[in-house]
């Protein structure tokens, strides 16, 4: 499904759809589903069960996004709602834990974070803004494209567009980011409360109904007052280059036209030979296969 989100200074006319297991996409051949993978993080057995709900029900393949997560095509439903079936299925993947939070779980992160290079390990950080926006009712109601982005100091998300995230400065600190602005300097094991209290305030400030806004960036006013940059930010950084990371593990591509069944089970088999507890889909088109764990 292409980006219908206009420029800023366009005023909404209507709320957003982006897609869900429990919200498909009507597409020509069937019904999408999109699957928000926190860090773009798939555990080997989620990811044998999501391809074979795509081989049983869909196209036959996993389709990867730029925000690092998953699709499906082709699904049966009717009135815009999935077939029953199909949608238990893709719960008992794993992949839908919050039912209530699914199109809000928007959380990428530096792909090999906690895994080669980089400042700090921000696995943690992701998974307890994860934990955060689940856990309270009201944070449900964020649009679906409202986008948390990571990044590790490494500066490979450095440029990503996003609503709120943080870049790290050490192995204890990072600098935030607000819309288009860079925020105050934070402790890495309260990030995930600055953050959230910032999702927060988006949502007083944004109102409500169709015209309400998607994104930081359309507010009338700033969230919050720009600060300076750190010194201490990296530089932008390339994308992660398809083939072996530095130690162990290594970048595969995904196909235009996604992964099969035979392609996922052989990636998730790789994962499970090297006793990793998960794969990492990247925004570039690729699965991240970590290297033997030791």
């Amino acid at each position: 499904m292409p980006s219908t989100d206009p420029p800023p200074s366009v005023p909404r006319t209507r709320r957003d759809r982006c897609p869900g297991a429990l919200r498909p996409w009507p597409a020509d051949d069937g019904l999408l589903v999109r699957l928000r993978l926190v860090g773009g993080r798939i555990p080997a057995r989620s990811l044998r069960a999501l391809a074979a709900v795509a081989q049983r029900f869909g196209d036959g393949r996993i389709h990867t996004t730029g925000r690092a997560n998953v699709q499906l095509r082709a699904l049966p439903g009717r009135d815009g709602t999935l077939e029953p079936g199909v949608l238990r299925a893709i719960a008992e993947s794993g992949l839908l834990p919050s039912p209530t939070h699914e199109l809000v779980r928007n959380i990428m992160a530096s792909p090999c974070t906690g895994l080669t290079g980089g400042r700090a390990d921000l696995r943690p950080v992701a998974a307890s803004l994860d934990r955060a926006l689940c856990a309270e009712p009201r944070r449900a109601v964020l649009p679906g494209r409202f986008l948390f982005v990571l990044d590790d100091g490494r500066g490979d998300l450095a440029e990503h567009p996003c609503d709120l995230g943080l870049t790290a400065l050490d192995g204890e600190t990072a600098q935030l980011r607000i819309g288009g602005h860079h925020g105050p300097r934070v402790r890495l094991d309260g990030a995930a409360d600055a953050l959230t209290g910032l999702a927060d305030a988006f949502l007083e400030r944004r109102g409500t109904g169709p015209t309400a806004p998607w994104h930081v960036a359309e507010l009338p006013a700033p969230l919050a007052a720009p600060v300076t940059a750190d010194p201490k930010l990296p530089a932008p950084a390339p994308p992660l280059p398809h083939g072996p990371l530095p130690g162990s593990g290594r970048h595969v591509p995904v196909p235009a036209e996604g992964l099969d069944r035979a392609a996922a089970d052989a990636l998730a088999d790789e994962a499970d030979a090297a006793g990793a507890d998960a794969l990492v889909v990247t925004p570039w088109r690729g699965v991240v296969v970590p290297g033997e764990v030791r």
